[in-house]
């Protein structure tokens, strides 16, 4: 997953480096380092937060500090027709499944 920091957040993150640094030398890194390591939690986490003004809200685990983040998800498919897709759904994979053309394992079967 991708992570994007808007540059309003980033001038955010720079805020609190500098009130906390201001109250005690290291202290601003720590928040950093902080700040990051939740942001990075959101690569197992990213979803299970509840919606705040349309976007998920993370509360920061220690400092008062939000992460508020959207998730977008892509799936691409083959399907020829893309009604089909509006009507059923993106095809659904998991198993393994043999090729129609020489026979060798392919790794996933359909399960819709």
């Amino acid at each position: 997953m991708k992570v994007e920091i808007l540059d309003e957040a980033q001038e955010d993150l720079l805020d609190g480096y500098r009130f906390y640094e201001c109250q005690s030398g290291g202290l601003g890194d720590y928040f950093l380092d902080s700040l990051f390591s939740d942001i990075d939690s959101l690569q197992i986490y990213a979803g299970i937060h509840s919606v705040h003004f349309g976007y998920h809200r993370f509360l920061s685990k220690r400092f008062p500090f939000a992460i508020y983040y959207r998730v977008v998800r892509i799936v691409l498919t083959t399907q020829k027709e893309p009604t089909l897709i509006k009507q059923k759904g993106p095809p659904m994979f998991s198993g393994s499944r043999t090729c129609g053309k020489c026979g060798k394992a392919s790794g996933f079967s359909k399960l819709r």
